[in-house]
This record gives structure tokens, sequence and C-alpha cells, in this order.
């Protein structure tokens, strides 16, 4: 087991901000379409064949663990919010012939599982919830100490630029309150949301995208890829006004994968998903 002790719980405003239910359907509609397609997408190019291991890591409340388990893989589920958990648990009594293993409360710093346990770790919001670089640095550690060698750590972050995309987006750069909070996330990265407006996000860490090659380097894991997720497709109405239909859609997709890794337009992209492997010795 893992030495590491977490330096801090979970910030209670970010707590609070899921409480409140708001991920379990966020990726159903909208730009949040584009962005599970986008990374189950990627997330295959590197996975075993099932019924290997994966630990999904800060999982929420189990989006990718269900579908994972469907495919057939044992998946792991640990989450810092209770309310997550219920509704991972919710998720897989939903898919009685490919349940999730096991769901329960967990931190992505201190991992209850064995060294080189499973085959694939998914850390799909524990970075941009650790707002200080030594705590991401130690949940890539962990996640690189229940890896299998050779195995692959996804982790997800979010772009520096996301709130000045999103508030020209949104219209939210009309409020003087947003613009101190994009102003800060500009200059540091540092992303704060001191009157729990609810679509202004909550505390997080919000990556340049050279960031994100160091911080897997210094976990010990060999660093593959930093690909955007969404790209500036986010910010088009039109690509997912028309998302249910199928060949608009896989246009799409092969469009956002020609550009998917140029340096110029990484920062574009509200989320970025970073691939990792733990070197074979």
């Amino acid at each position: 087991m893992s030495e590491s002790q977490p330096s801090q719980k979970p910030p209670p405003e970010m707590v609070g901000h899921y409480q409140a239910g708001v991920e379990n359907g966020r990726l159903a509609f909208g730009s949040g379409n584009l962005e599970m397609e986008r990374t189950r997408e990627i997330i295959r190019r590197f996975l075993p064949p099932p019924p290997a291991v994966i630990a999904d890591i800060g999982g929420g409340p189990g989006v990718y663990s269900g579908w994972l388990a469907r495919l057939g893989y044992e998946v792991y589920l640990i989450d810092p919010v209770p309310l997550h958990v219920e509704q991972a648990h919710e998720r897989s009594r939903a898919q009685p012939e490919a349940p999730i293993a096991s769901a329960r409360i967990g931190d992505a710093r201190k991992v209850e599982r064995d060294d080189t346990s499973v085959a694939a770790v998914l850390l799909l919001g524990p970075l941009y919830h650790l707002t200080e670089q030594a705590d991401r640095v130690a949940a890539l550690r962990e996640a690189a100490r229940i890896t299998q060698p050779g195995g692959h750590v996804f982790a997800a972050a979010i772009s520096r630029f996301a709130s000045l995309l999103d508030g020209l987006d949104r219209g939210f750069i009309a409020d003087p309150a947003f613009r101190e909070i994009m102003d800060e996330d500009l200059r540091s990265g540092q992303h704060r949301n001191p009157e729990r407006t609810p679509q202004y996000f909550t505390t997080a860490y919000f990556h340049r995208p050279a960031e994100l090659r160091a911080e897997f380097e210094a976990a010990g894991l060999r660093h593959l890829q930093t690909l955007a997720v969404e790209g500036p497709a986010a910010y088009i109405p039109r690509v997912t006004e028309q998302w249910d239909d199928p060949n608009w859609r896989e246009q799409v997709l092969a469009a956002l994968r020609r550009i998917e890794d140029e340096p110029e337009l990484l920062g574009t992209s509200p989320h970025l998903l970073v691939i990792g492997q733990l070197p074979i010795l």
C-alpha cells in the first residue's frame, strides 16, 4: 500500500458543488456529448482487451466506469463526493449484466489498492481539483504505483484558457465578478468562485498544456501524448446540434482527430487528455 498522505481534504466548496448533482447528466447534452465520445475514443486506443482491471479514480457518478463495465472490464471506482458514489451504485444496479466491480469514497492521493494491481488508471477529474502541484504529482504517483508495467494512465485537465473562451461563448464576460475570475485563471491557473455562482464552476486548477508532461514525468510516468478532447468544436453550436446524425458525428470526430495534437490549438480545447505509460523495467 502507498505511504503517501493527502495534504488536505477536498475543498468543501468543491464537494458542495458536486453534491448539488451537477455532474450526473452533464455528458448527456451539448458539448458534453462531444467530450464523452472523444474521451471514450481516445481511451480505447490504448486499453488492453477486457476483462482487464481498471481503476477509475475520481470517477464521479460512474459514467465511464459503467461504460467500461459494459465492455467487459473489471472496474473499481473511487471518488471523494458521497453523492457520486451513490450515483455510481445506481448506475451499476441499472446494468446487472455488467456491474461496476466496486464504487466507494476515496482520495486520489492515497489509493487503497496493491502495487501493480490494475492494467490502467483513469484520472478524469483529480488533476483539476487538486490545486497544488505537489498533490497532482502525488495522485499521479499513486496511479503509477498501482499500474502494471506497460499499463496506461489517462488524466484529464482543463485548459488555462477555458474561462476566457467559455466567457465569450456564454456571455459571462459581461459580469465583472466573472471577469475577475477569468483574469486570475489566466494569470495563475487558480480558478476560484467565491460567490459560488453555479455556472462559474468551482475550485480548480487550469493547466497550460506544457505543464502536463512535466507532472507526468515527475511521477515516474512516460508521457505519450497530450491531446485536445473537444478542441475548438466545443464552442461551435452547430457541432452538437446535429449530434444525433451518425454521419455528421463521425465527420466531426474525424476532423478533430486531424488536429488533436496540434500544439498551436491545444489550449483552445476546454479539456485535455494526457496519456502516460508505466515503463517496463
